[in-house]
């Protein structure tokens, strides 16, 4: 190592440490805003507040200017805070610090260390808001990404660079299928966000879902649903600039924010308090103006790919209200958990024939398009009559195509099945999908980018 690269850290520090601090005091503090009078700063600016009862600083971003009063919202607890309170601005936005180091870690939605490991051995950094790529940059999206999940790798294939989102009520099996994917995905690395989550599902998460396996591979942001709005908001963004960071290295990434709901939630908070009025079921417009630009961030770039899953918690299973219809209009993609599936053990509770990967016939060969076209069909024929089936009410011979579709409903039902902690190859999936069918998928059609028409 030579002696400009062992110093390089140091020379890092010192760029990024501001000589001329800009200060003011704490006017007010009204429910989740603290107004200040100064100091000089720009929307999205990082301050510090000084909390000299406790001797600590409490972290803070500038969400409104008028005239010299500052509104900020804190990252954690405003307790202890008090009207001239000295708060330090620190000259710039909300950045995270990225790197190798990262991988294995856990951290909150300021880049520090959650998991108790010691500092992040990054010294990087990446801003947490940032434009999307030049749409004219980005690559094609023609080589498949493997989830590991049969029902996905199948009938709803994903493409490197693609962005789907997981639409389903609460308690139905997004976590569970989030986990699934980054154990068993044949991307490089994935970048994790745990937004607004229950503090006890974050343990859970990392220890039943992920495994060790999958955490040695993974990074995780995490912020939990009893902290600040503007914590869980900004969670997201961070979770999106370092998968930003390892596709700007070449690499492949698999991108989890769960959920978008709760970071619609967090900005409908920040909006209401700010004095945005409320539009469409109470969220403000700012909402639905932030949504595109985190979503968009995504794909691939002239470097590498992120491919992401965006889960979306559908208030009271009502897939047309707002957050839900403005999230499907932008992705590329949807797949649809149902409770009713659930209901009857049959997990992952994907419903194939409501869901939809607009890129799957980009990245998969044509004898497999003929084969999906053939299971959907079975699958379609069987929706419609299933009540008279069950009835007994239809009877056999009435209709050959509706026969054939009773006939292979168990064998298709097995295949959509899968145990939790099963790992499908492409190989196993393609294989099983050829057996069900009835068609013979040749091997180049197992590859990343198999022979296809697009």
């Amino acid at each position: 190592m030579d002696s400009l690269s062992f110093f390089d850290k140091y020379i890092k520090t010192v760029n990024r440490t501001e000589t001329i601090k800009y200060r003011g005091v704490i006017t007010a503090v009204k429910g989740l805003m603290i107004e200040s009078k100064g100091p000089r700063s720009v929307m999205g600016e990082i301050c510090k507040i000084v909390i000299p009862s406790s001797g600590t600083t409490l972290l803070a971003e500038v969400v409104g200017l008028e005239g010299t009063t500052v509104r900020l919202m804190a990252f954690g607890d405003t307790k202890g805070i008090e009207v001239g309170n000295e708060v330090i601005a620190s000259g710039r936005v909300l950045e995270v610090p990225v790197g190798e180091g990262l991988l294995g870690r856990v951290i909150d939605a300021t880049g520090k260390p959650y998991d108790e490991k010691g500092d992040v051995d990054a010294f990087d950094y990446y801003p947490a808001i940032a434009s999307p790529p030049n749409p004219m940059e980005r690559k094609p999206v023609n080589k498949r990404i493997v989830t590991g999940v049969r029902a996905i790798d199948s009938l709803l294939a994903v493409g490197k660079g693609q962005r789907i989102g997981i639409f389903a009520g609460s308690g139905v099996g997004k976590s569970t299928l989030m986990g699934m994917i980054a154990r068993n995905t044949n991307a490089d690395i994935n970048v994790i966000g745990l937004v607004g989550e229950r503090g006890r599902e974050v343990k859970d998460f990392i220890n039943r879902d992920l495994g060790v396996e999958g955490l040695k591979r993974s990074v995780l942001v995490v912020s939990t649903s009893d902290q600040p709005s503007i914590a869980r908001l900004r969670a997201a963004y961070v979770t999106t600039a370092i998968a930003e960071y390892f596709r700007d290295k070449g690499k492949d990434v698999m991108l989890m924010i769960d959920s978008v709901t709760r970071f619609a939630h967090a900005q409908r908070e920040i909006g209401l308090a700010t004095g945005e009025p409320p539009a469409q079921r109470g969220y403000p417009p700012s909402v639905f103006d932030m949504l595109p630009k985190l979503l968009e961030r995504t794909g691939t770039n002239s470097k590498g790919s992120i491919t992401a899953f965006y889960t979306v918690l559908v208030d009271g299973d009502d897939m047309d209200e707002p957050i839900a219809d403005k999230v499907r209009g932008t992705l590329d993609g949807h797949i649809v958990l149902r409770r009713s599936l659930a209901q009857k053990q049959h997990y992952p509770a994907i419903d194939v024939l409501s869901s939809i990967s607009r890129l799957h016939k980009r990245v998969s060969g044509p004898v497999t398009l003929k084969a999906v076209q053939r299971v959907k069909r079975w699958m379609a024929d069987y929706a419609n009559q299933e009540e008279m089936i069950l009835a007994g009410v239809y009877q056999k011979g009435n209709s050959p195509e509706i026969d054939e579709a009773i006939d292979k409903h168990p064998a298709i039902e097995e295949f959509l099945c899968q145990e939790e902690k099963d790992h499908c190859t492409i190989e196993d999936t393609l294989n099983k999908l050829s057996v069900l069918t009835g068609l013979e998928i040749p091997e180049e059609e197992y590859q990343e980018s198999p022979s296809i028409t697009a």
